[in-house]
Parts: C-alpha cells; sequence; structure tokens
C-alpha cells in the first residue's frame, strides 16, 4: 500500500511545525477507524538507541537566533518526528530524530555501529546525501515475507548505518556538518505491519 514513507514523513513535519511556540506539539486522533499520532517529540531512546555522548538536538541556522524573523522560523520543519498510524488493516511507526556533535563521523558511526549490533547485521552505505527513501512495504502480507534491507547504488559524503528489514529497520545518517568541524546525524526507526502484530 505504501511504498515510499518519505511522502507521510513530509505531510506529518509540517503539521507539527504549525505552532511551533509551544514545545512537543503533538497531534493525537483517536477514532474507530484508527488512531493517529503526530509529533516533534521524537528523541533517541524513542528511536531505540542510546544517544552519542555530548551530542544536542539539531538546530538550524535560523532558530539559533530566535530574534531574527520568527515568522520564517514558523514555516519550518521541525528536525524531529514521531509518527504513528493504527488500523486494522495496517500499522506504521516512524521516529526521526536529528542531532548535532562536535566529534568528527568516523567516532559516532563506530558508536552506532556497535550499538545497532543487538539488531542485527549491520550494513554501511554511502549516499550523496541525508535522508534518502525509507521504504516499508505495508500491506496484508505476513511479516515473513519483509525483504532484507540493501545500499543504494550512491557513493558520497553521508553514512548510512542500516539494520534489519524494510518492516522493521533502524538507521543511522552520519555527515560531517558543512563547516568541516563535528558531525550531523539523524537516527531512524520504522516499524510496520499488515493486519497481523502489534507495534
Amino acid at each position: 500500500m505504501f511504498r515510499h514513507l518519505t511522502l507521510l514523513l513530509a505531510m506529518a513535519l509540517p503539521v507539527v511545525a504549525q505552532d511551533s511556540g509551544t514545545p512537543n506539539k503533538n497531534l493525537d486522533i483517536t477514532s474507530p477507524v484508527g488512531d493517529l499520532h503526530v509529533g516533534n517529540d521524537a528523541d533517541a531512546r524513542k528511536a531505540g538507541l542510546p544517544l552519542y555522548p555530548g551530542a544536542r538536538p539539531k538546530q538550524d541556522s535560523q532558530n539559533k537566533d530566535k530574534d531574527k524573523d520568527k515568522d520564517k522560523d514558523k514555516d519550518k520543519d521541525s528536525d524531529q518526528a514521531n509518527l504513528s498510524l493504527l488500523t486494522e488493516a495496517f500499522g506504521m511507526k516512524l521516529v526521526v530524530a536529528k542531532y548535532d556533535s562536535d566529534d568528527g563521523p568516523a567516532k559516532i558511526i563506530d558508536f552506532y555501529r556497535d550499538k545497532l549490533k543487538k539488531y542485527g547485521k549491520v550494513l554501511e552505505c554511502h549516499s550523496k546525501k541525508h535522508g534518502g527513501d525509507v521504504e516499508a512495504d505495508v500491506d496484508s502480507k505476513d511479516s515473513s515475507d519483509s525483504k532484507e534491507l540493501k545500499c543504494d547504488e550512491n557513493s558520497g559524503p553521508v553514512t548510512e548505518l542500516k539494520v534489519g528489514t524494510e518492516d522493521d529497520q533502524h538507521i543511522v545518517a552520519i555527515e560531517p556538518r558543512d563547516a568541516g568541524k563535528g558531525s550531523t546525524f539523524a537516527l531512524v526507526y520504522l516499524r510496520t505491519r499488515g493486519k497481523r502484530g502489534d507495534l
């Protein structure tokens, strides 16, 4: 049913960012058809991983000086997203949390390569840009049909550590900061199911 969840994330983030005046602005809808949670309350713990020591939530350059053009801040997407959609036919949970660190990418890669091992075999992929498509097949199939994750054919400055299957995956994407000092990284957790199973 859903092949590329990037579109869902793109739709969810602006809803969270509409009222950026209050922290952890969430939208929760419960109905007989299903339940929906959209929020910017994502963090490393909700992504199933420890936070890299000394890391801090990512801040874009506009948010560093809050006195500058607050209208622009309201239009910016949040760097944290927590999205859950549960119905009888399918379910999906997506957590995206972005962080900055003063350490270089190599140290962060070593840290998360070790931490991801508890979820299975860790793939190391290199891509041209941060956050490629997160693919999942959400339909009524059994989770035993889930496909293994693989690397795209790209090569670039972003290192992605991936573990799991298309319907239950953890991804850490690390890239050097533009200024050349430190790194930016994203922790992503995605779980989907068909008619059966819990999230």
